[in-house]
């Protein structure tokens, strides 16, 4: 089987600042030693903005008769810093959430073999799409896609990651974008597009692997 590697054009702007579940990297780590210093309940300050940091964040914001939406703003993070909030982030995890944020509006779109719009999508047909959506250019195919990307074990995963299953031929035969929390986003076969976990009985017996792009 030849190799085939991904063509990736980054975006010249990210236009995101609000950090949010899904975001990952040193200014989440940031966002969480402040608020262990200001004594909410977190593990730590591992840099992954999950469900514990979102409790934390509505926490805060209760607190403080802010917005209760689990979202760093202008306000919670002015309230926490004192200081502005960055008008623009660059970096994986704003790449990411963008790709995910995309993935989510296709939910329920059906699965049509050889799909590739939003009328109906394969898997490796949507992963291409929603890439492609913020200017990252993917090969066509699920083998392809698993061939042309930096290989990642699963105890690594990030939002963002490929990850790929061995489902009705051997090798990389499906694929489908992790979202965190040990979920993926994917054009199912027999459900269209949706969320999955990833070490379900059924993808936990068929997973293959990860790799990244971002």
């Amino acid at each position: 089987m030849a190799f085939v590697f991904c063509f990736i054009v980054m975006p010249t702007t990210i236009a995101f600042a609000n950090f949010e579940a899904g975001d990952e990297g040193p200014e989440v780590a940031e966002l969480q030693q402040r608020l262990l210093q200001l004594g909410y309940k977190l593990s730590g300050a591992d840099g992954i903005f999950g469900t514990e940091t979102t409790a934390a964040v509505k926490q805060y914001q209760k607190d403080i008769g802010a917005e209760v939406d689990g979202v760093v703003g202008e306000q919670t993070y002015q309230s926490l810093f004192k200081k502005p909030l960055p008008v623009s982030r660059s970096g994986s995890s704003a790449i990411a959430r963008s790709i995910i944020n995309r993935a989510f509006k296709y939910i329920g779109v059906p699965y049509v073999f050889g799909g590739t719009t939003p009328w109906g999508f394969d898997c490796s047909g949507f992963t291409q799409y929603v890439f492609a959506e913020v200017g990252i250019h993917l090969p066509r195919t699920a083998d392809s896609q698993f061939y042309g990307g930096k290989k990642i074990s699963a105890n690594n995963l990030r939002a963002g990651d490929l990850v790929f299953f061995e489902t009705y031929e051997p090798g990389p035969s499906h694929v489908g974008i992790y979202i965190g929390n040990g979920k993926f986003i994917h054009a199912g076969s027999s459900t269209g597009i949706a969320v999955s976990g990833i070490f379900d009985y059924y993808w936990g017996d068929r997973y293959l692997g990860a790799c990244r792009i971002l």
